[in-house]
């Protein structure tokens, strides 16, 4: 951490909360009385709160009394935009859902403006959250990363690659020429990762998806994919190409590290092998999952096989909400039930999965997803002093069974403060409503 010619960027602040979850391999999981220094956009050092302090007296002391400070959360798969589809369609199948409420609303509404409105509604939400990265799949990411730049959020943007015609491309090679173009654009940007997001096996040819694959190795960037989400799509593969989906993603070359598997509802012995030979990250999604009766992941055989596993909410269109914290409560609650055992997905491991796995799944493990030196500033406390979380045996089993977003106090992302005390520094929550307000009134009149 060095600020111009190489001078060494001072510590400015100590955050001082009751307890640390650090995330790293080292030691507890979580520490009392210890302590965060910062330094520009960076952690310089974690530990023992007296210490820290004593180093860097000129540092500003930043108490958070009752309070649990870990890694900001990394929602690891999302259509932000679709905020403004909250509550259009809900207890639809996937099918119907789609195909009769979603697909049209989206070819009469979807467009720029659409766009920035919904992406910065999801940014308001997720930021009350404590989610500090989300990564999103939807038209217009060029937008979206307009957006995610203005909030403050980090993103992973994976460009929308789909056969037919839609709002924002003419088809798959469009969509190509785009992505590249966006690609290049942020190439250098420390907020916003360009990926490849072909829908599904089934949204895409075979020779784009090869040629998605040729691509994605030779500039090393990720590729995001709803995969093997419901029974359903399974069969039709079957019927249509003689192999499961996973099948024929080996075949065209896409199973690699920098796959990320979203849903992965059904999941053979076949399946897990090949997700484990090649490395494949997966995003799980259980309430997105519950709602829609997709099915379940599971999660338990995934880490088991030693699979990075990330956890993310998809769209508030078929969730209805993009909480971090209710995502980890569901899956860890519905890891144990899948698996019949109690201990399948401990809360500490559910924590995990919504921070450092997020960062591991989405290959930003390097930089986040940790509280330790050199890494990213990009951190939430979460208050533990409400009735609710009463008494304090083990802060993570509050977090992951006991608390809802309202006891998100503070979040920073590069070291700046994006929630101050609950409220939001970047956005401003009476214009969000305003404008959720006008395209309510625009598409309930369609």
């Amino acid at each position: 951490m060095t600020g111009p010619e190489g001078t060494p960027t001072p510590v400015t602040t100590v955050l001082c909360p009751e307890w640390v979850l650090p995330m790293t391999d080292e030691g507890p999981f979580c520490h009392e009385g210890w302590a965060v220094a910062l330094a520009g956009d960076r952690i310089a050092a974690v530990g023992p709160a007296d210490a820290l302090t004593a180093r860097w007296p000129q540092a500003t002391r930043q108490a958070l009394p009752k309070q649990a400070l870990l890694p900001g959360f990394i929602n690891a798969h999302g259509h932000a935009a679709m905020s403004l589809f909250r509550g259009f369609a809900d207890d639809m199948a996937l099918g119907p859902w789609l195909e009769e409420r979603i697909w049209p609303l989206e070819g009469r509404f979807v467009d720029p403006e659409f766009v920035a409105d919904g992406t910065a509604l999801a940014a308001a939400e997720m930021l009350r959250g404590g989610t500090t990265t989300f990564s999103d799949m939807y038209f217009f990411p060029e937008v979206a990363a307009s957006v995610a730049l203005k909030a403050g959020l980090r993103a992973q943007l994976c460009c929308p690659l789909i056969q037919f015609p839609t709002a924002w491309a003419s088809g798959a090679e469009e969509g190509l020429r785009k992505t590249l173009a966006l690609r290049d654009e942020y190439r250098d940007s420390e907020q916003i990762q360009v990926a490849f997001g072909p829908h599904s096996t089934y949204a895409l040819s075979p020779e784009h998806m090869i040629r998605i694959a040729t691509l994605a190795e030779e500039l090393d960037l990720p590729v995001q994919i709803h995969l093997q989400e419901t029974a359903a799509e399974v069969e039709d593969a079957m019927k249509a190409h003689g192999e499961r989906p996973t099948a024929s993603l080996e075949r065209y070359g896409l199973l690699s590290p920098r796959l990320q598997a979203v849903h992965l509802t059904q999941v053979s012995d076949g399946d897990l092998e090949r997700l484990q030979r090649y490395n494949v990250s997966v995003v799980h999604c259980p309430q997105s999952n519950l709602k829609l009766a997709s099915g379940f992941a599971p999660v338990a055989r995934f880490l088991k096989a030693g699979l990075r596993v990330a956890l993310g909410t998809d769209g508030a269109a078929s969730n209805n909400a993009l909480s971090m914290l209710r995502e980890l409560q569901v899956a860890a609650l519905l890891a144990k039930a899948v698996a019949g055992d109690a201990t399948a997905l401990p809360a500490h491991q559910a924590l995990r999965m919504a921070t450092r796995g997020g960062a591991e799944a989405l290959g930003m493990d390097e930089r986040r997803g940790q509280l330790a030196p050199g890494f990213d500033a990009d951190l939430v406390s979460i208050s533990l002093a409400g009735l609710e979380a009463q008494p304090v045996y083990h802060p993570e089993a509050q977090l992951a069974y006991s608390l809802s977003d309202s006891a998100v106090r503070h979040c920073w992302i590069a070291g700046k403060p994006v929630l101050k005390d609950g409220n939001l520094t970047t956005l401003d929550e009476a214009d969000l409503i305003r404008r959720a307000e006008r395209w309510k009134h625009r598409m309930g009149a369609a």
